[in-house]
């Protein structure tokens, strides 16, 4: 079948197929209004992504993504050092952020241990995490992974390791979310929040 447009609206359309939650389609109407758009929205995309690619960098401490090393989050002298949050990927530290949920530091792990993927504990900034724990300003370490068995099988493998690091471990509560109605929850959502049920 011919294509409808030039190669370079192709490919254009082909990149954006390649980004999470668009397909062909998606990406095909992403595509066209981007180019009705051109002056006000396509121009100024591309000029943020060409300098996004030239000033992004990986921070050095926590692996946030960033335009500074360290970080703006590991730069703020107003976060409270003696605790560090572990997640697994900086989507879910920008996502806690947002949250304003807690003002400590942050431990990006690159992913969670998966065996069968291929992931294992020296593909993960699990070492770093350790000597940072070390450290004696660090009074407990938040382990807010996912609650699947990657996340959890993570969890247990870095508490294992923290045990010698004199410190606090503790994990995100598991159970009913906030607004959530019983009737429409899971039957594990369920157990695990009457697990850790709390004082009223």
């Amino acid at each position: 079948m011919p294509a409808a447009a030039g190669p370079e609206i192709e490919r254009l359309i082909q990149l954006l197929a390649r980004l999470p939650g668009l397909g062909p389609r998606s990406a095909r109407r992403a595509a066209l209004f981007l180019i009705k758009k051109r002056e006000a929205i396509m121009a100024p995309l591309a000029a943020a992504l060409q300098n996004a690619i030239e000033k992004i960098e990986v921070c050095r401490t926590c692996g946030n993504i960033d335009t500074q090393n360290p970080c703006t989050v590991c730069a703020d002298p107003r976060r409270d050092g003696s605790a560090i949050v572990v997640v697994a990927d900086v989507a879910d530290l920008w996502a806690l952020e947002r949250a304003h949920a807690i003002n400590a530091r942050y431990h990006v792990l690159g992913g969670t241990l998966s065996p069968l993927d291929g992931v294992g504990p020296d593909d993960l900034s699990i070492d770093a995490l350790v000597e940072r724990a070390s450290d004696p300003d660090v009074k407990e370490v938040v382990l807010a992974l996912s609650a699947t068995v990657d996340g959890q099988s993570t969890a247990h493998y870095i508490t294992d390791l923290l045990h010698e690091a004199n410190v606090k471990v503790t994990r995100l509560a598991h159970g009913v979310p906030v607004g959530g109605e019983l009737d429409y929850l899971d039957e594990g959502t369920l157990a695990a929040a009457m697990r850790s049920r709390t004082p009223f």
